[in-house]
């Protein structure tokens, strides 16, 4: 029966599609929680064992309290805001995000850096596991 093969097919695009959708729904959920100071939402997005960019003070942390310490500490400190314009499905599976991030003062507001950006992430069962800050976009 050669329809069976397309039939094959069709579901493995069907499940790909699904899953590029299922990346960016995450993603975007993660950044809308980031730019809310929502801490504990954006965690809920992640691996316990997340490994994530320390970019602002440099190196890297591991785990949900390290991500949230780093965060708590980033947001007395400045306020940015980085909103996903593009989304790109590499080869290796991972998600590189164009992003436009705003960084201002925490408090008197004033205006750091304005730019674009790319972040590239990998997930696993929905989750994300790992992300990187790279070259501006």
């Amino acid at each position: 029966m050669p329809w069976i093969g397309s039939l094959n097919l069709a579901r493995s695009r069907t499940l790909t599609i699904g899953a590029m959708a299922s990346a960016e729904d995450t993603l975007r959920a993660a950044y809308r929680a980031f730019n809310a100071r929502d801490i504990a939402a954006a965690i809920e997005l992640m691996h316990p064992e997340v490994n994530w960019p320390n970019a602002w003070e440099g190196g890297r942390v591991v785990g949900h309290e390290a991500v949230a310490e780093y965060w708590t500490r980033q947001f007395e400190s400045i306020s940015s805001t980085v909103e996903a314009e593009h989304f790109d499905h590499e080869a290796d599976d991972s998600v590189t995000v164009t992003v436009h991030q705003i960084v201002r003062d925490a408090q008197p507001g004033k205006l750091q850096d304005d730019t674009h950006i790319l972040h590239r992430y990998q997930l696993e069962d929905g989750l994300i596991v790992r992300m990187d800050v790279l070259t501006a976009a």
